[in-house]
């Protein structure tokens, strides 16, 4: 099981739950330790007093607030835990907010749990996670976690309650700055791309399969086995074709869909619907007449004038 991270309470108007919070994500990425190239040796990094040269252990090492070089104000964890914050020692939810008015850009700061303390908790905890399941909205909270105070989302995943974690709105740096330039796009091309769109739609992200599986962890395992059993990697069966510039945007698309199909016909036929591309607009005879007339008014005068001269 892992390891608690906070305990506290859930503030809900007057009702209050106790809960504690641990990690709802784990990592499964792979660690190196640096090494000396000369001689293979482990690369050691020790924490050192600069007064006193002493190396320390952990648990002889404290947190300080530094006031300029030559000041430090020692800052304990008793400090930290009494501080005058509603949210040190609860998560209040201050509003309730639809789902889909929240941009994914803003999530990013941890995922957690909130596992209910006793079975005290466990009616309340219940009763929040009912209600919000029964809408499509979710609890904006905020609360204190690792040095500072966080905002978050708290909405029913399963039988339990998650949190997710918020930027703060000044944090999110504007769009505008990286915004191409003004591009004129024809309606064929939207519809080719929402063509695109559609055959490679699906119902659920578990229907994409073996695309959820990590494969560079994958890859760098068999690099390290292969290293240890002295031997070459495995080759990597399928390695994609190497990405060149779109020079036909409607022609890109064109076999886009093309590959699309292709691939949920060898998938058995997964979730989607397969559509077929615009067809290319004809101009309108009008508009070809008219420009003939326009060509003929122009070459008119020329003629005239040649006959004045003639003459």
């Amino acid at each position: 099981m892992p390891r608690s991270m906070w305990t506290g309470a859930i503030s809900f108007g007057l009702v209050t739950v106790p809960i504690s919070l641990e990690p709802a994500t784990e990592s499964h990425d792979v660690h190196f330790r640096q090494i000396h190239l000369e001689d293979g040796g482990r690369i050691r990094y020790q924490k050192r007093c600069d007064i006193d040269g002493e190396v320390l252990t952990e648990d002889q090492i404290g947190k300080a607030y530094e006031v300029d070089e030559d000041t430090l104000i020692p800052i304990t964890d008793e400090d930290l835990a009494n501080m005058p914050l509603p949210t040190a020692k609860a998560i209040e939810i201050v509003a309730f907010v639809d789902a889909d008015s929240i941009d994914p850009v803003s999530y990013g700061a941890g995922d957690y749990y909130a596992r209910p303390s006793g079975p005290v908790a466990a009616k309340p905890y219940t009763l929040l996670r009912k209600a919000l399941d029964r809408t499509d909205k979710v609890a904006v909270a905020k609360y204190a976690l690792r040095g500072r105070e966080r905002l978050g989302l708290m909405r029913p995943l399963g039988e339990a309650l998650v949190i997710q974690g918020l930027h703060w709105g000044d944090e999110i740096r504007s769009p505008a700055a990286v915004a191409p330039p003004r591009t004129e796009i024809t309606e064929q091309e939207i519809e080719g791309a929402l063509a695109l769109l559609e055959t490679m739609s699906l119902e659920r992200l578990a229907d994409l399969g073996d695309w959820l599986k990590d494969h560079y962890t994958d890859a760098l395992y068999e690099v390290i086995e292969a290293k240890t059993e002295h031997r070459t990697p495995k080759p990597v069966a399928g390695e994609g074709a190497p990405a060149v510039p779109v020079v036909d945007l409607m022609a890109a698309l064109e076999a886009s869909v093309a590959k699309a199909k292709e691939s949920r016909s060898e998938a058995g036929g997964a979730p989607g619907t397969v559509h077929e591309l615009p067809k290319p607009k004809k101009k309108a005879p009008a508009k070809k007449a008219a420009g003939k007339k326009t060509t003929a008014a122009k070459k008119a005068p020329a003629k005239k004038t040649a006959r004045k001269r003639a003459s």
